[in-house]
């Protein structure tokens, strides 16, 4: 299993944009939002993708991304009702780590939050400026709540 460990935290402004290296327009759709077992179709630029990630213990859970078709991600997001989800993401290089932060669109316009993935749990990172106060395990800001709203 693979494990996914990451902190995240409320943009504050938007000194992110200046400081980004990339950026992409992100879709999400959830064919699942059980607690234990999340399932999400995601469309990035012309790929698609297929992520399960289990519940949140804490910083960490456990994450299984796979490559699928584009075709085959339009169609499963189609059966989802939709893409739930339409953000901006900024890849945005910070003293050691590369944070990703997500401006999002549509219903949740104004929403920006800027993700960190860690080695370890207990692994000590130095905040961008643009980085607010942290919402780490706040089911508020799960994306998959997100959608639902």
């Amino acid at each position: 299993m693979a494990t996914e460990i990451e902190r995240k935290f409320l943009v504050t402004d938007s000194s992110y944009r200046v400081m980004a290296v990339e950026k992409k327009v992100i879709a999400q759709a959830y064919l699942s939002r059980q607690i234990d077992a999340t399932v999400r179709v995601r469309r990035s630029g012309d790929r698609g993708f297929l992520t399960v990630k289990s519940r949140n213990r804490g910083a960490a859970r456990g994450e299984w991304e796979y490559e699928i078709p584009l075709q085959d991600a339009e169609e499963m997001a189609a059966l989802a009702g939709g893409w739930s989800i339409e953000k901006t993401r900024y890849m945005v290089p910070h003293d050691v780590h590369v944070w990703e932060v997500d401006e999002f669109h549509g219903r949740h316009e104004g929403l920006v939050v800027a993700e960190v993935e860690l080695g370890a749990e207990d692994e000590a990172i130095e905040l961008p400026p643009f980085a607010g106060a942290e919402v780490t395990g706040d089911p508020a800001y799960y994306n998959s709540t997100l959608a639902a709203k």
